[in-house]
């Protein structure tokens, strides 16, 4: 027999918490001392003492847990369940970084930090023809998780017709009402698009010259892009222009298998 104190130090519960089970009847003790009150465990009740335990951890409400328990679910039916519960956790887990990532990137944003070093550079673009896949979405978030598969599946297109991928591609942006269309492209010199592509959503574009635009060189992945035009639409305003054309990014070093933190991304905005 056990002591409610090893009992509950083996199974990783306090003891307040193995009498609170025992209020319940969810883990009577084996023997209770008829003179001192002890409660004695037996190391047999540590099966039903982890089932309640995992049970409790899936989300079960504990006026709830007599029953499963007494039902003796079947070891592979609880792993199923607990394995399925990690990957919500981990899921809540994945989210709660973002959100703390991003209440980070805010702070830093708000408090300067590398927004100083940035150099913006005011120069001429030249007219690009692009084979692009376009979209639209009503939300800033939505774009990342939209263009992403986007620039997949126009490489996976273009590369399926013997088209080579040798210039940096090119992402644009437009506002439509009060949502945005965006393009996934790439530099071609193609004439007309093939049947090929045009089932698959390729189109031709020329994304027209600009005699003025700013652009400043981002580096680091698209979680903190914002800041960085953030930055740039600042010092257009306080240079007393306005954004006049086609905002575009120009994705001069993003090679998938690198760290992030080594990309490096061109900043467009034509101004007038």
């Amino acid at each position: 027999m056990l002591s409610i104190g090893e009992f509950a130090r083996y199974l990783g519960v306090s003891v307040r918490m193995l009498r609170h089970y025992d209020a319940l009847g969810l883990l009577v003790p084996a023997h209770v001392d008829p003179a001192t009150g002890y409660r004695h465990y037996s190391a047999a009740q540590f099966d039903r003492g982890n089932r309640l335990v995992a049970l409790k951890e899936l989300g079960f409400a504990l006026d709830q847990l007599g029953p499963v328990l007494d039902a003796q679910v079947p070891v592979a039916e609880l792993r199923a369940m607990l394995t399925l519960r990690r990957a919500q956790v981990a899921t809540r887990i994945a989210a709660d970084q973002a959100r703390l990532a991003e209440i980070e990137r805010r702070l830093r944003s708000i408090e300067g930090g590398s927004m100083s070093t940035l150099e913006f550079v005011e120069k001429s673009l030249p007219a690009v023809r692009i084979a692009q896949l376009v979209d639209a979405v009503a939300d800033q978030r939505d774009i990342g998780p939209t263009i992403g598969p986007m620039f997949q599946r126009l490489a996976a297109a273009l590369a399926g017709n013997g088209i080579a991928l040798d210039q940096p591609s090119v992402a644009w942006y437009r506002p439509s009402g009060e949502g945005m269309r965006i393009a996934a492209a790439f530099p071609v010199t193609l004439a007309e698009v093939t049947p090929e592509l045009a089932g698959a959503g390729v189109e031709l574009e020329t994304l027209d010259a600009a005699a003025r635009a700013v652009t400043v060189l981002h580096h680091g992945g698209m979680e903190t892009i914002g800041d960085t035009w953030q930055a740039l639409l600042r010092h257009v305003e306080d240079a007393g222009q306005r954004g006049t054309g086609t905002a575009r990014e120009i994705y001069l070093h993003m090679p998938m298998d690198a760290d992030p933190a080594t990309w490096v991304t061109e900043l467009q905005q034509p101004v007038g």
